[in-house]
């Protein structure tokens, strides 16, 4: 198991005893999140206990939070196990998430609190700077401040907890995939566009909706096609060989 990167993470936290199990799912959370812990990786129980320094009991509830997130397969008799992002995940994913995101901006439009739009203004200076420095996991940590705020905004708890973990998922696959494809300074662009419709409340909550599904749906697409590229590849080397061997048979 892949553990110099958690390892790093666990000397940072400060365990208190009445939220064990609270901090160690986070932590794990965080190292799935991440690609600290791949796809298919094992969490190892006694590992485990060793580096947190910690019983079972709490390790296993940490486990029990993973799994109702969908981040782990938790085999009877086999262990506990990192799930691998599939095509499928990503297919029921991003749509989903498309709609309800601009049905939570479309409510937010006018309960945006001059606080909240500061707040925005500030994790889009963060993505700004992340461009510009050509730093991945900066601008997402500023992109996903971003879309909470007027996410929360939108006061309807429903929607804020399904977001929750469908945006989690989303982050997930990206990372899962090494998914850098996205061209950050255009999708900055945009951003800089949905913050203007927050500041301007009277442009309409129905264009605000439109922008925020097209914003994810333009992701979802984009993912799908970087998908297909890393199907075609293994035939491409396939066919690479082929030909080389008929080539070196001929001669």
């Amino acid at each position: 198991m892949k553990t110099e990167k958690l390892k790093g993470k666990i000397k940072k936290m400060d365990f208190k005893p009445s939220v064990l199990a609270e901090q160690v799912s986070r932590i794990l959370t965080e190292a799935i999140l991440e690609g600290a812990l791949a796809g298919g990786d094992q969490l190892i129980e006694a590992e485990l206990q060793k580096q947190f320094e910690i019983s079972r009991s709490p390790l296993r509830e940490a486990f029990r939070s993973l799994e109702k997130k969908g981040l782990v397969d938790i085999i009877p008799r086999k262990g506990t196990f990192v799930k691998r992002v599939t095509r499928r995940d990503v297919e029921e994913n991003f749509p989903v998430r498309a709609v309800l995101e601009g049905l939570a901006a479309q409510e937010a439009s006018q309960k945006m609190t001059t606080k909240g739009l500061e707040e925005m203004k500030g994790a889009l200076d963060t993505m700004a700077a992340a461009v510009k420095k050509n730093h991945t996991m900066a601008y997402w940590r500023g992109h996903l401040k971003f879309h909470d705020i007027f996410i929360k905004a939108s006061e309807n708890e429903i929607l804020i907890a399904i977001l929750k973990t469908l945006r989690m998922h989303s982050l997930w696959y990206r990372f899962s995939y090494q998914y850098y494809r996205e061209d950050l300074k255009s999708a900055l662009g945009v951003h800089q566009k949905i913050y203007d419709l927050f500041q301007h409340q009277d442009t309409g909550k129905q264009k605000i909706r439109r922008l925020v599904e097209k914003h994810i749906q333009t992701g979802y697409h984009r993912f799908l096609a970087y998908l297909d590229e890393l199907a075609i590849q293994p035939s491409i080397k396939k066919d690479n060989l082929t030909r080389t061997s008929r080539n070196h048979n001929e001669h």
